[in-house]
């Protein structure tokens, strides 16, 4: 994604600034995708792997990233209090 992009993103809801997610968190993430039980913040059930994200900075939401472009609307946000054992950055 291109940095200068990624500079001026952040969440739609809260104003928090994003970063790509790391490997292990998109790790846990698509894990917790194929166990079940991943919905959005519109309570949507997350049924396809994410193959790129961003988080916010304060861990709290991500967001899809499909095809280099951001999917930053506040329904399709993934809430990060709902995967068991989220890895640090």
């Amino acid at each position: 994604m291109d940095k200068r992009l990624l500079d001026i993103l952040c969440c739609p809801v809260s104003k928090t600034p994003v970063r790509l997610l790391g490997r292990a968190e998109l790790d846990a993430l698509n894990g917790a995708i194929v166990a079940g039980g991943v919905v959005t913040t519109a309570g949507s059930p997350v049924r396809e792997r994410v193959d790129e994200g961003l988080i916010t900075i304060d861990r709290k939401l991500i967001y899809r990233v499909d095809d280099g472009i951001p999917v930053m609307l506040p329904e399709d946000g993934i809430g990060t209090t709902q995967l068991n054992d989220f890895p640090a950055p």
